[in-house]
């Protein structure tokens, strides 16, 4: 069989080059062509009607829910929104060491003992795989490995086995013989993924591919690998901390934005069923510029420590510095809390923290920080037990936050006996034990802990 012809198309205007060049001959756009596989042409422009795809009303579909798997670890069957659905392709990236192939090498010995499971390792040898399911202490009798880097192999390996699940750690390894790039290109990537997927959809096998991140954090190669993936999601962490968190942030088959948590030690990772407690594990109370926030992460309440360091500044031009929160939604905090509250920090350095690791990315911190700021500003302590929740918009109001109930539910659980909230998430009943302050407006909260 003739070798397929490989062009090289332009990924601005789509314009093709029967060879490499530093500018698009079509476009004029420079680096911009990139190798891929030339379509066949098709021996007739029409089939006719024989040819044409069968027609089908949408009401005349059945839909039925799709059966899950569940993998065994419970924070990853969160993410993904109950297990695997057969033909689901999934992509998980993270930093280098941060534990994907740990945990997905923990899930496949869990699963191999009620499906047929594969492991395709492209990094490492069959040697090292198997020393590291022996220093986890995993069972692995049924789990089939393939160290394999070849596209074209792994494909006749699994078009051979038929496998219920299958994991490629990692996609940026492999390379297809009808491309000359190397791996980890653009090309190879995005034609791995196609073939993989390919494959997933027509013979009903799970495939979870493990892919490379950048320095930015996105995960490596082009853009278009997340489109045709089922489920993405996203492992983080600091390789100097025992928590990992991953993070779904595209699901065809879920919700999205659902947060696991994992503690990793010496044998593998361990899921986290109450994580606030762990956050919250070196909580010193009552310090200056310390507040609680109750997050909500997916369908999981989560109780964070907010710290804010406010100093004085000795350059030009302050610094704002945020770690787990967005850095441009401080500098918009800080101009509604010298507008409406009447404190400025525009000689001061400030400096705001998410205790953990943990990201918050939802408007909800806002309040939270806020009282962070002042509480350091004034360095005056906030009283102990106070949890806090609530946005804040530019005309000085404390909007409502979702799921209030949920919140406040989470934060009496863990102990919590105060908590200042917006005045549209009061609940109507009183709840035992926790005094609930309701405010309005920013300079209420800020003057209620003068």
């Amino acid at each position: 069989m003739a070798k397929p012809k490989s062009i090289y198309a332009c990924t601005e205007c789509g314009g093709q080059s029967p060879k490499w060049q530093g500018q698009c001959p079509s476009c004029g756009a420079w680096n911009t062509l990139v190798e891929s596989v030339a379509e066949v042409p098709a021996r007739h422009r029409f089939a006719g009607a024989e040819g044409a795809a069968k027609l089908q009303l949408l009401s005349e579909v059945r839909a039925t829910e799709a059966e899950r798997v569940c993998t065994g670890v419970t924070e990853l069957d969160r993410v993904l929104g109950g297990g695997l659905v057969a033909g689901q392709v999934v992509l998980i990236g993270g930093d280098p060491g941060v534990g994907k192939s740990t945990l997905l090498l923990q899930a496949l010995a869990g699963m191999s003992k009620t499906v047929k499971a594969l492991y395709v390792s492209g990094e490492e040898s069959a040697r090292q795989v198997a020393l590291r399911a022996r220093r986890l202490a995993l069972e692995s009798g049924g789990l089939e490995l393939l160290a394999e880097i070849q596209l074209e192999k792994i494909l006749a390996t699994l078009e051979a086995s038929r496998p219920d699940i299958a994991v490629i750690d990692s996609i940026q390894t492999l390379y297809s013989e009808q491309l000359t790039s190397a791996p980890g290109s653009v090309a190879q990537v995005r034609e791995c993924v196609a073939q993989l997927t390919r494959f997933a959809k027509q013979a009903g096998t799970t495939i979870v591919l493990v892919g490379h991140v950048t320095k930015e954090g996105a995960i490596a190669g082009p853009r278009v690998v997340e489109h045709i993936v089922d489920t993405v999601l996203y492992f983080e962490g600091d390789t100097q901390q025992s928590f990992r968190l991953v993070r779904a942030f595209k699901n065809r088959f879920g919700a999205v934005n659902e947060l696991g948590v994992f503690a990793m030690t010496d044998r593998g990772l361990k899921c986290v069923s109450n994580p606030s407690a762990i956050f919250l594990s070196g909580h010193m109370g009552q310090v200056a510029g310390s507040c609680v926030l109750v997050a909500q992460e997916g369908s999981r309440p989560l109780l964070v420590e907010i710290q804010a360091l406010v100093d004085s500044s000795h350059a030009s031009s302050p610094r704002r510095l945020c770690v787990g929160l967005e850095q441009n939604r401080l500098a918009m905090l800080l101009a509604v809390l010298h507008r409406h509250a009447g404190l400025s920090c525009y000689d001061q350095d400030v400096f705001v923290n998410a205790v953990g690791g943990v990201r918050i990315g939802e408007p909800a911190a806002d309040l939270a920080v806020l009282l962070a700021i002042v509480s350091s500003l004034r360095d005056a302590p906030l009283p102990e037990k106070l949890a806090v929740f609530g946005e804040v918009g530019l005309a000085g109001e404390v909007r409502p936050a979702p799921r209030g109930q949920e919140r406040l539910r989470e934060a009496a659980k863990l102990g919590f006996t105060r908590a200042l909230i917006p005045k549209a998430n009061a609940p109507k009943r009183s709840f035992e034990g926790m005094e609930i302050i309701a405010v309005e407006r920013l300079a209420e909260a800020v003057e209620r802990f003068r």
